[in-house]
């Protein structure tokens, strides 16, 4: 049998969800050109394992497709259960939503969660609604959100806040006591900077699932 081209099998996959390499760079935290250099350039020679762990979550695909090897594969790994939640019925500040707005629980591998650096054990999957987070968040997306990370500062990052009673998910950053929201979607205006009292910051999103069909 031939051996699997992992960035053949990356461009597949690419192509087939409609992504683009920037938005998939930047998830990983990395440069937006990071894995167009990795397919067309062969730059870097093999994906680090916590990128390679990630993509392969993110696309459904097991890491042998994208150079792991089978003993790195998630299978048997400790599993760990996240609640799913129903955003829409969100209410309340401290929280996502009441604990009776479970809608079931989603199971994560415990090595994944590591290698995202998440070990405070207050996670929540929710649902993205909507579009101003394009493209790196498309309605529909199931974010996994940390609680337990509710720090802002000036180099930012994605965050479920809740800002004048709506929840919503932005790009977040904090200077002094002031706080910039701002959608990636260039369609959607501009929010005004807040005070840090008016933005209630539920969690960094860490993760996003989204379906390719």
């Amino acid at each position: 049998m031939d051996a699997i081209d992992p960035r053949a099998a990356l461009d597949a996959l690419v192509a087939d969800s409609g992504e683009s390499y920037a938005a998939l760079s930047r998830m990983l935290r990395r440069n937006d050109a990071y894995l167009q250099q990795f397919v067309k350039r062969g730059t870097p020679r093999i994906l680090a394992e916590r990128d390679r762990k990630l993509l392969a979550a993110y696309f459904n695909v097991d890491e042998t497709l994208l150079g792991g090897t089978p003993s790195s594969s998630s299978s048997g790994a400790a599993m760990i259960s996240v609640r799913r939640l129903d955003v829409a019925a969100s209410a309340g500040p401290g929280g996502l939503v009441e604990d009776d707005k479970a809608i079931g629980d989603a199971r994560f591998d415990r090595t994944l969660l590591d290698t995202l650096g998440i070990r405070t054990g207050k996670l929540a999957m929710i649902r993205a609604e909507g579009d101003s987070m394009n493209s790196l968040i498309e309605d529909g997306d199931q974010m996994l959100v940390d609680e337990g990370d509710r720090r802002t500062g000036p180099r930012g990052g994605i965050y479920v806040i809740r800002l004048d009673g709506a929840l919503m998910v932005k790009r977040v950053s904090r200077s002094g006591d002031r706080v910039a929201i701002v959608s990636d979607n260039p369609a959607f205006p501009a929010i005004p900077e807040r005070g840090v009292g008016d933005v209630d910051v539920i969690g960094r999103v860490v993760w996003l699932s989204r379906s390719l069909r």
